[in-house]
């Protein structure tokens, strides 16, 4: 476990970097991060903050990247963590904020410092906080997706099932090919759409392979992608981001369902 850097108060002071998805798709997610970061001892603040420019950085428009970048790290400088329900933006920030500023030494040092401090939120709890349970209850057979930026840039794997394992109620069932790219890819899906539909149909067999009711995953790309399919397909799987299940708020519907099914897809 990490030494913790704290503010004055006493708690971690955290920096809750939402991700643009979660804010425009899914501010439940944003919400359970809070709730699984107070509960640990934290202190969480969510600045007013851009995207962290990886859309830009995939289609290789690197000045806009630093121009954000630049907003990004004054935004979250003065934090003693930054934290993300996303291992897509937390790897950004984490392994290609340096490499941008590689010519200017100051900002290098900035986005390195910034780096050296951002987490997602799954990683953060258990691998700094030392967390290794939740209070929380949810009743069934979930399967679980590895995002491809959480698993190869962060080694964010074991987290996730270690938290969920002290869930009441909840049963883990092992997916083949759980680390295998769900299609998304942020704009890949756009520029390759049917390398990605192709993919994303091999990660829907495997999902309903499985058996199990209900779909986690830590991105948010991942989890609307995977949920359009399996909706596409008429396949009666719930799809959930982890954190909504750890920090024992799943009101909401499940992605891609309208509100109205939120009493019904809860029953048991």
């Amino acid at each position: 476990m990490s030494v913790l850097a704290s503010s004055r108060s006493g708690k971690p002071r955290v920096g809750l970097f939402v991700t643009c998805l979660v804010d425009l798709m899914r501010p439940s997610v944003g919400f359970a991060a809070v709730k699984l970061l107070e509960d640990a001892g934290c202190t969480v603040e969510a600045p007013v903050q851009t995207c962290c420019g990886q859309p830009a950085y995939n289609s290789g428009d690197r000045g806009t990247t630093r121009d954000l970048a630049m907003r990004i790290i004054e935004t979250f400088q003065e934090f003693d963590y930054v934290v993300s329900p996303s291992g897509s933006c937390a790897g950004m920030i984490r392994k290609h904020y340096p490499e941008l500023f590689e010519e200017d030494p100051n900002w290098r040092a900035k986005a390195s410092a910034l780096a050296a401090k951002t987490f997602e939120l799954t990683s953060f709890l258990v691998d700094v906080l030392g967390v290794t349970q939740v209070d929380a209850t949810y009743h069934g057979a979930v399967t679980y997706h590895d995002s491809c930026s959480g698993l190869r840039e962060l080694g964010v794997r074991t987290q996730p099932r270690l938290l969920l394992s002290s869930v009441r109620g909840l049963t883990l069932v092992e997916m083949n090919d759980s680390d295998v790219c769900c299609g998304f890819g942020g704009t890949f899906a756009v520029k390759y759409s049917d390398i990605s539909g192709s993919i994303v149909d091999a990660k829907a067999r495997n999902v309903e392979a499985a058996g199990a009711p209900t779909l986690l995953a830590g991105d948010l790309g991942c989890l609307m992608n995977m949920a359009g399919k399996l909706s596409r397909g008429g396949k009666p799987v719930q799809v959930r981001h982890v954190a909504e299940v750890l920090a024992n708020m799943t009101d909401e519907p499940a992605i891609g369902l309208p509100r109205e099914a939120a009493l019904k897809q809860d029953q048991p």
